[in-house]
């Protein structure tokens, strides 16, 4: 496979040099218009509808027809100032539930490869994402249009999936939808059984386009001999070091800042993410004359979260029954 795209997917501070490959091919046996008496080929030239001169590609400009015959006319240097997130980019918006993303938004697939010195950081994100069983809800910029995507995982390899945006998607208007049609449970009785008559285990090599079987075994039948030239690929620039854990630690506390959680401490067994807490448990331990006034701080602040809000519940439970200062620290503490 050749590369179509280089870029980073940025996962928080963390930069992770990629490559990018198309990860389906399309089947479909190309022809090519010829004239039926000599073989040759049908050429189009691009000419001026007003003046009938023919127009080579750096005189060509883009134009939106505004109606009434008349056209808009935009340059290189209109686009250049549009806010298009750069072209070498995969920026990580959420993850959220595969279930949730509707199968009619997915576009094209492509698959990720780390690229030079990424290869660390590259399987700890795509690791993680397994263990989520989320999927990533990424922006890029390919082709000179930004599109959301997904990241999810596929035999150890990131793939990203285009998405079309909610407004590309067509409402379906058919007449039979407001009409009172009812079917009676035989009918559908006998529907189902169908259904499961037929049901079966879905495995793709088992299904074939024997059309294009049979046309590609007419177009052999003609076909001499053809040669076959392969483009070499661009040798690959290094990406740039990253200290993974540094930035790891520092997107985790920006995260919690930006939904306004405290820092989180805890006795279970550390791991590459939640090593990265280990800075913070310094800050939670207060003296313990000072532990109560936290709490009564604390009781103030209104959690950004349902799991926040359930911790604040004990703390303030513990403050009607006047529990001593140095016992409910000696609990957070542990």
């Amino acid at each position: 496979m050749r590369a179509i795209w280089k870029g980073a997917v940025s996962f928080g501070l963390v930069s992770i040099g990629v490559k990018v490959y198309s990860a389906t091919e399309e089947k479909d046996i190309r022809f090519h218009q010829v004239h039926r008496e000599d073989g040759g080929r049908i050429r189009y030239k691009r000419t001026c509808s007003v003046c009938g001169e023919e127009v080579t590609y750096d005189d060509i400009a883009k134009g939106y027809d505004i109606g009434g015959g008349e056209m808009v006319i935009l340059t290189d240097e209109d686009f250049a100032d549009l806010p298009l997130s750069t072209s070498h980019a995969i920026d990580v918006l959420e993850f959220v539930p595969a279930e949730q993303v509707d199968p009619i938004l997915y576009n094209k697939a492509y698959f990720l490869e780390p690229e030079g010195s990424a290869t660390k950081p590259y399987v700890l994100l795509r690791d993680a994402l397994s263990d989520s069983e989320r999927v990533a809800i990424v922006k890029v910029a390919l082709r000179q249009r930004e599109q959301l995507a997904t990241l999810r995982v596929r035999e150890g390899v990131l793939l990203l999936n285009t998405m079309l945006w909610p407004d590309e998607i067509r409402r379906p208007d058919f007449g039979f939808l407001d009409e009172d049609l009812k079917v009676r449970p035989p009918e559908l009785a006998m529907a189902s059984s169908l259904i499961d008559s037929m049901a079966g285990e879905f495995e793709p090599d088992a299904f074939t386009d024997d059309y294009r079987a049979a046309l590609q075994e007419v177009i052999d039948a003609k076909v001499e001999g053809r040669e076959v030239v392969q483009p070499e690929e661009e040798e690959a620039a290094p990406a740039a070091a990253v200290d993974l854990m540094a930035a790891l630690k520092a997107s985790v506390e920006r995260a919690r800042a930006a939904r306004g959680e405290a820092p989180s401490g805890g006795g279970a067994e550390p791991t590459p993410i939640s090593s990265a807490r280990s800075a913070k448990k310094a800050a939670k331990k207060a003296p313990a004359k000072k532990a109560e006034p936290a709490k009564k701080t604390a009781a103030k602040k209104t959690p950004a979260k349902k799991t926040a809000a359930k911790k604040a519940e004990p703390a303030k439970k513990t403050a009607a029954k006047k529990t001593p200062a140095k016992k409910t620290a000696t609990k957070k503490s542990a």
